[in-house]
């Protein structure tokens, strides 16, 4: 079975291509979930993807995915990643290996920007390097799947 990549896009990233050109390029959503997909299915992954600009939607959403068995997650949090507690427990809660994603660097932003709740339930952040961010991380994931476990040594019973 392959493995599969969730990938989720917070508030206002339904807006790419229009908000913020000069912040956030020209691409569109869909552009970006082409080249993931395409991505992905080169590293042998499957994707689902979702955005909404709704933070109970979002928390649902990794619920949902992670009683289906989803075991990855790329997410981009938007502007929950400053605010959102709840969004951060539905993370750590939820068993999936998660990395976050933002296509700014947000520590070069408003310093509001610079404190990541969420941050703290995901394995690792990728800020600041645009669409190729997201490229990384689904690399990262399936590197993660793909190596084996390390043994643990068995104790000698006494």
């Amino acid at each position: 079975m392959r493995m599969e990549i969730g990938v989720i896009n917070g508030p206002n990233l339904d807006r790419l291509g229009k908000r913020e050109p000069e912040v956030y390029g020209t691409q569109t959503l869909a552009d970006l979930e082409k080249l993931i997909e395409k991505h992905a299915k080169a590293a042998g992954a499957k994707t689902r993807f979702f955005q909404s600009n709704h933070e109970g939607e979002i928390i649902d959403t990794i619920a949902k995915w992670a009683d289906k068995g989803v075991k990855f997650l790329v997410i981009n949090p938007g502007g929950h990643t400053h605010v959102s507690v709840a969004l951060r427990d539905s993370i750590a809660g939820s068993g999936m290996r998660a990395v976050e994603v933002h296509i700014s660097n947000i520590y070069k932003r408003e310093e509001f920007r610079h404190k990541s709740v969420t941050a703290s339930a995901c394995e690792g952040v990728i800020t600041g390097l645009g669409f190729e961010g997201y490229l990384l991380a689904v690399d990262f994931l399936v590197a993660k799947a793909a190596a084996k476990p390390a043994k643990v040594a068995k104790s000698k019973k006494k």
